[in-house]
Parts: C-alpha cells; structure tokens; sequence
C-alpha cells in the first residue's frame, strides 16, 4: 500500500513549531502533481501556496517572443509563491511540474493570516527571503537549504 507524503516531509513545514504546525496543518490540501502540469501561467493571481514533498517545480521567466528561461528549480526543501508575501497579488514566472509527485496546498489567505501574526512564519521567511536582491533568481519560490 502506497503511504501518502507527510507535510514534515517539506524542509520549510517541518521547521516550524509545532504550536504553528497545529495552526496551519488542518488547512493544508495535499495535491498530486503530474509532470508537466501549471500550476500558474506568468500574471496569473496566486491563489495557493505549495510545499513540495516529493515533486519537483521549475520556474520559468517567459519571454515576449515565447521563450522562457528556468529561473529556479524548487523541491521538498522550499515553498513556491511567496510573492504573496513580498506584496505582490500576480507572479512574473510560469510554474510547472519537472518532476510528478505531491505537494501541501495552503490558501494563499491562511498563508498570509499566519504571516501577518507578525511571529515564527515572519521570521523564517524573511530570513529565507530577505529582499528582492538576495532571492532565489525567482519571484515565486524560496529554498531552506540553510534551516538545517
């Protein structure tokens, strides 16, 4: 039998404290995500914001001619959509599945109910994503690689 993803299987989920944990966990959707699939189209409203666990998400700045260039690659150790907490309501990148798995689903509300406490939520992000010039190459995701 197939054991369903845990939230703590996602580095920045796992990171918060269990008083947090108890707060957001009964709001979180676990979603399949099958390769290929977008999750949001360049200018698109962000909604939700998702915790890999087992997938693998690439962001991709499209161009005006159709190109597009990957701009960061965010799996179990990250969030994509904190451009919801930088203020902005819309992303400049296109998400979409590199590799088929599951991630948490949280609306993009909650999300922000939880920042706005100003408290655990806040701090983690703010330090993972201090300012536009020290991001990731995105607008859309941050990585944990330093929570451990």
């Amino acid at each position: 039998m197939h054991k369903s993803p845990e939230p703590q299987q996602n580095h920045l989920l796992a990171a918060l404290s269990a008083e947090i944990q108890r707060r957001l966990f009964p709001h979180l959707e676990l979603v399949q995500l099958p390769l290929g699939k977008v999750l949001y189209e360049s200018g698109d409203a962000l909604r939700y914001v998702y915790f890999p666990t087992d997938c693998i998400v690439s962001l991709l700045y499209m161009m005006e001619n159709g190109a597009s260039a990957e701009i960061s690659v965010v799996g179990n150790d990250g969030i994509i959509g904190v451009t919801l907490f930088m203020g902005g309501q819309s992303t400049l990148s296109r998400g979409i599945i590199q590799s088929a798995g599951h991630a948490y689903r949280l609306s993009g509300q909650q999300f922000m109910d939880e920042f706005n406490r100003h408290g655990e939520l806040l701090l983690l992000m703010l330090r993972l994503y201090p300012s536009p010039d020290h991001t990731n190459g995105s607008d859309g995701s941050v990585q944990s690689s330093s929570l451990n």
